[in-house]
């Protein structure tokens, strides 16, 4: 039997193509067909007004340093609230649907994909507030103890998201860049520079130009991009919040590996006081209550 059987005629035919998947490779994101439908999308909004009102399927048995998590005291800045696919089961069966991960497996020409994280983010109608800037970083920044740099990232608004609302923005073939500054610092500290310094910087070390491109995705649709691509967004100047989840995935070769910065500090991901452990001791990405298996579908 295919992997495919789960999909039925229809959702075949939202698979990227041959030369979809060549042109991501090329350029390091991809915009996809409608994959989710009208419901689905407002049953993620509506689930996500409920997480902020307080609703939780199940907590996290620990907190991890450098959690984000948006509570109402933080106030009308940009709400990032990780792990929401362990922690609110509407909004994880929406991202469990099969279309999602055959897509991100098809790019990443992976027999199997799991979750790696998920972060609901909520972008207030704000033009001036900077807080609501992105600033460019490539996502495997964060994720150094990651043995793999084939992981992807689904961008997943609710809406039709446009430059306006602050959408992301992808450079073009950043993923390919082999001179790269690194992943020498934990995410947060105070100690590291300028987001666009870095893009900047590591542009001349490839003898790159730079390119931007905010991509306008209709509702349902959605982005995937290389976990090496640079990327960002704007401030949302539209008159309504920017709603959206960011999905990280891991190719099925991912496991955890030691590593350590420049000053020989162990750098830990969220997942390492979470997850089960191997038969080593080490953090094991493939456990299942955290990093389900999506792709092949029921694996």
């Amino acid at each position: 039997m295919s992997e495919y059987s789960v999909l039925t005629e229809d959702e075949l035919r939202l698979l990227p193509s041959d030369e979809d998947v060549l042109r991501y490779e090329k350029t390091g994101w991809y915009l996809s067909q409608k994959l989710l439908s009208d419901a689905e999308t407002e049953a993620l909004t509506e689930a996500s007004e409920r997480f902020y009102a307080g609703h939780r399927d199940r907590e996290l048995p620990v907190r991890p340093d450098r959690l984000a998590d948006w509570s109402a005291a933080d106030g009308e800045i940009q709400r990032n609230s990780d792990y929401i696919h362990y922690r609110d089961e509407t909004i994880a069966k929406i991202l469990r649907k099969p279309l999602v991960a055959a897509v991100a497996a098809r790019l990443a020409r992976t027999p199997e994909i799991r979750t790696f994280q998920a972060t609901l983010i909520y972008k207030p109608a704000a033009p001036e507030e900077t807080s609501n800037i992105v600033s460019w970083h490539f996502d495997k920044y964060f994720w150094p103890t990651c043995s793999s740099d084939n992981m992807l990232t689904a961008f997943i608004p609710f809406h039709d998201c446009t430059e306006e609302a602050g959408t992301i923005t992808m450079v073009p073939g950043s993923h390919r860049w082999e001179r790269r500054h690194g992943a020498e610092r934990p995410a947060g500290d105070p100690a590291d520079v300028a987001r666009e310094y870095l893009l900047e910087g590591d542009a001349e070390r490839n003898g790159a130009t730079i390119e931007r491109v905010p991509v306008h995705i209709p509702r349902g649709h959605m982005t995937f991009h290389h976990c090496l691509l640079y990327h960002g967004s704007g401030p949302n100047r539209s008159p309504r919040p920017r709603r959206a989840i960011s999905f990280h995935l891991q190719d099925g070769s991912n496991a955890y590996r030691h590593y350590r910065d420049s000053d020989g500090r162990q750098q830990p991901y969220k997942h390492d006081v979470l997850v089960r452990r191997t038969p080593s001791g080490e953090p094991d990405y493939t456990d299942p209550e955290f990093c389900p298996t999506l792709w092949p579908a029921g694996g």
